[in-house]
């Protein structure tokens, strides 16, 4: 498993990795920036006082709270955007990697949308309630990576896996190789608690979790039951 993070790490800084990491950040500050615009405006609409010092002092300190409460969202945000381009991503690990592997089948471009979206509002989901659990120390960050760790893991898991089997056959292999799943899915947690680094968490899942899902199926081909595709 370390070696197949160290693979997707190392991945990470090559062109086809830099363009999508570009264009989900760029698209992510985008969207916050037109966000920020309209609460800002709406806020200095309806907010008015008398009292031209009072009313710049509550101007500067809503723009301020806003940039503040608006870069908590750039993590889930950038993993929507990238969640758009995840299967370029999935390819290029498969093409340089696994070259006499049959490539997998991209997602249908609603289908795409459609998860990028469910997976996004899960992950924020799932922190929201585990940060209100920030009055128990100790707690809270247990409930971070287990949480995180088991969606995560799971989510990734099945986003490959679809690229090769029926939602049966993903099942499947889920549930076999749950254990080693999650580990991965604490891995991807780790890379996601770190400030900055987050915002890479949708490219090193996606090349990491192709590595697992290729163990996955290398041991279940030894074994003698290989899943049709």
């Amino acid at each position: 498993m370390l070696a197949a993070a160290s693979r997707a790490f190392s991945q990470i800084v090559s062109p086809p990795f830099r363009v999508v990491l570009l264009k989900s950040v760029g698209l992510t500050l985008l969207m916050l920036a037109a966000v920020w615009a309209a609460l800002y405006a709406t806020f200095t609409h309806f907010v008015v006082v008398e009292n031209v010092w009072l009313q710049t002092t509550l101007e500067i300190l809503t723009g301020l709270g806003l940039v503040i409460g608006l870069g908590f969202l750039v993590a889930p945000v950038t993993s929507l955007f990238a969640g758009l381009f995840l299967d370029e991503i999935a390819e290029e690990v498969e093409r340089v990697h696994y070259p006499g592997d049959a490539p997998g089948r991209p997602m249908p471009l609603v289908p795409s949308l459609l998860s990028a979206a469910r997976f996004t509002l899960l992950v924020i989901a799932v922190n929201i309630v585990v940060l209100f659990l920030i009055l128990l120390p100790g707690v809270n960050v247990f409930a971070f990576f287990i949480a995180n760790a088991y969606l995560l893991g799971r989510e990734y898991f099945e986003m490959i896996a679809h690229r090769f089997h029926d939602p049966m056959g993903v099942r499947m292999l889920r549930e076999e190789a749950s254990v080693r799943v999650f580990l991965a899915g604490l891995v991807i947690a780790a890379v996601l608690a770190v400030p900055f680094l987050n915002l890479l968490t949708p490219l090193f899942a996606t090349a990491f979790m192709v590595h697992i899902y290729k163990d996955v199926r290398v041991r279940r081909r030894r074994a003698g039951r290989e899943l049709p595709a």
